[in-house]
């Protein structure tokens, strides 16, 4: 995950917080989280690239519609990223 900008990794933890998220989903809750718009030309790009490093799998919901869910390798990168975040800051 040291690999991915922080707008991959914030993708990654909405579409864990999801069940199969489609990309207007991710779209509207990153956009509550920056407070501004993120464009299509951002946000797809971007969903690729983590679909490409094996992080999230791809599946379509209808002929229009894709969904996106976090693989097994992407949860252990989260967990790892967790428990790295852990050492730094311990928020008990």
């Amino acid at each position: 995950m040291y690999d991915l900008t922080g707008f991959q990794r914030d993708l990654l933890y909405v579409i864990a917080g999801q069940d199969e998220p489609h990309g207007l989903a991710i779209k509207e809750e990153l956009e509550r989280y920056y407070e501004k718009e993120i464009h299509h030309g951002r946000l797809y790009p971007n969903l690729d690239t983590l679909v490409d490093k094996g992080l999230v799998e791809k599946g379509e919901k209808d002929r229009r519609t894709n969904v996106y869910s976090v693989t097994r390798r992407g949860t252990r990168e989260l967990e790892a990223r967790r428990e790295w975040e852990n050492q730094y800051v311990d928020l008990d």
